[in-house]
């Protein structure tokens, strides 16, 4: 099959499709025939998650066929499949079905943190060097994920939208697991399908352990919700993620040593990016604002979280630190300061994080078991589904409280500039309509 770029893009917008983690950034906006190379992201990022893996091995040859059309569609010279190494039987599924994709080969990838960032997968999978606050088509490349290819296949070959999630749920529950579930289901409707918790005082980390945010168990799942960590309440990981900025600070201005290790580990330092988190710490612990390069470069972090939850000695936050700063100038309208990369760091090679000792260090290592996936969508007796679930404009919605709508029928249209349209994730009546959500009732 052969598209061209505008009716592509049409379909995926119609059906909803955006990147199904991170940001959500609508994939037809990554469809630009400035590329040259796209890249498919099995990289795994965080920790303890499961899905793209399973979701690769299962669906091989339908991920490979949309990987395929983007390639044909975006006329590429090379399509490349970035997979740790050690996801051995996900290779051997991909390598069953690659004959019939020449323009796709597979780049094994070393199993550390955060090769799924993907200014780390272009350097790993090319050679490239993203510039500095740049985006990815800079370069000539395009990256994609497994859950958001397969997401592709279902638009094209399908015809069916973004209706569903599949998450990881791991922790503190009696049987981890993958499901798949309708887009809005509670939190708690998705932890009850991996049995019992464990712990008494429960708390629901949404993400991975070191990018992931805590969230309640009401709140809806969406289409960028990858994993629910549950975590007992006194866990080193929730103490060090809850810290209040003020105490941060503190902190460092109190027990900051200036080893430079949060600046050694950083993985965009070593790519040549201006970001140097010593600096940081020393330049806020003092009250100095003699350099503001060094606030400005803070807009270059990447918020993997390596600086404050494995690298620093004492224990103190630059991440949390960085956040904040960088948070405040992106809402006074301050724009990250054009610079291009320094030399990639020779030292790069030897400080690569190996996920087994950040797991070790995070004090998750028991956590890291077989979280099987069930590929069947389960759950969903009420959906709570969000206008919001991309980056860009919200969908608007295009229903009333009392209509009644089939599973897969639209509910929202996409906004105006940067958007795409929302689906009813479940058959049923609209019980609810906001400027911010629809709440159906099955």
């Amino acid at each position: 099959m052969i598209m061209d770029i505008t009716t592509l893009s049409q379909v995926l917008k119609d059906s909803g499709v955006v990147g199904a983690g991170g940001a959500g950034f609508p994939t037809y906006g990554k469809l630009s025939d400035k590329a040259d190379t796209i890249i498919m992201n099995c990289a795994e990022c965080e920790p303890l998650l499961k899905l793209h893996r399973q979701l690769l091995k299962v669906h091989a040859r339908e991920i490979l066929k949309a990987f395929d059309l983007i390639a044909q569609t975006l006329q590429v010279k090379e399509a490349i499949i970035g997979i740790k190494e050690e996801y051995k039987s996900t290779i051997e599924a991909l390598e069953e079905h690659l004959e019939e994709f020449p323009l796709v080969r597979i780049h094994k990838l070393p199993g550390v943190y955060p090769m799924g960032d993907e200014v780390i997968l272009i350097y790993e999978a090319t050679g490239r060097v993203v510039r500095p606050g740049g985006l990815p088509i800079e370069c000539g490349v395009a990256v994609f994920n497994v859950e958001t290819l397969y997401n592709v296949y279902r638009a094209v070959w399908e015809q069916q939208p973004v209706v569903d999630k599949c998450v990881t749920v791991v922790g503190e529950v009696e049987h981890p697991i993958t499901v798949r579930v309708p887009i809005g289901i509670r939190i708690r409707d998705v932890v009850a399908m991996a049995g019992k918790i464990t712990t008494d005082k429960p708390v629901y980390l949404l993400g991975g352990p070191m990018m992931g945010s805590f969230g309640k168990d009401y709140e809806p799942v969406t289409k960028t919700t990858n994993a629910i960590i549950v975590l007992p309440e006194d866990h080193s990981l929730v103490y060090k993620k809850t810290n209040r900025f003020s105490v941060a600070v503190g902190r460092a201005a109190s027990s900051c040593c200036q080893c430079e290790s949060c600046t050694d580990l950083c993985p965009r330092n070593l790519l040549g990016h201006p970001i140097q988190p010593h600096m940081f710490m020393r330049a806020v612990a003092n009250k100095d604002f003699q350099d503001l390069d060094t606030y400005l470069d803070t807009m270059f972090c990447c918020s993997c979280g390596l600086c404050e939850l494995f690298s620093c000695p004492q224990g103190l936050s630059p991440r949390t630190m960085i956040t904040e700063y960088k948070n405040a100038l992106r809402k006074a309208g301050v724009k990250p300061p054009v610079v291009e990369a320094g030399k990639v760091k020779k030292a790069r090679e030897y400080r690569k994080i190996p996920e087994q000792r950040l797991l070790a260090r995070l004090g998750l290592g028991k956590y890291n078991t077989p979280a099987p996936l069930d590929d069947t969508v389960r759950g969903g007796a009420e959906v709570k589904i969000k206008l919001s679930q991309h980056i860009g404009a919200p969908a608007k919605a295009c229903v009333k409280a009392g209509d009644q709508v089939a599973q897969g029928a639209p509910i929202a249209q996409a906004g105006q500039g940067l958007s795409v349209n929302i689906h009813a994730s479940i058959g049923g009546t609209i019980k609810e309509v906001t400027d911010q959500y629809i709440i159906i009732a099955g």
